[in-house]
């Protein structure tokens, strides 16, 4: 059997022309995917309490109602 060729790292094969190739733009994209992206850094402490995304999303949902059972009841004392 032969071996394959190695390709050197930086090295485009032999069928690819740099000319066929438009110009790139680095960070084209990067608005939309910040616009789109909702990503949230835990601290340790917080991530050995829950195990997943799902048990996160849970504990927030739960939270947000006894939030909102909280500020409608304020709503009504007034």
């Amino acid at each position: 059997m032969k071996k394959a060729k190695t390709v050197n790292a930086g090295e485009l094969r032999p069928e690819y022309e740099w000319s066929n190739f438009k110009e790139l733009a680095r960070g084209k994209y990067v608005e939309r995917l910040q616009a789109r992206s909702n990503v949230v850094v835990l601290d340790p402490e917080v991530t050995e309490l829950f195990p997943n995304a799902a048990a996160v999303n849970a504990a927030l949902r739960s939270l947000a109602e006894i939030a909102s059972r909280a500020g409608a009841r304020r709503g009504r004392a007034r």
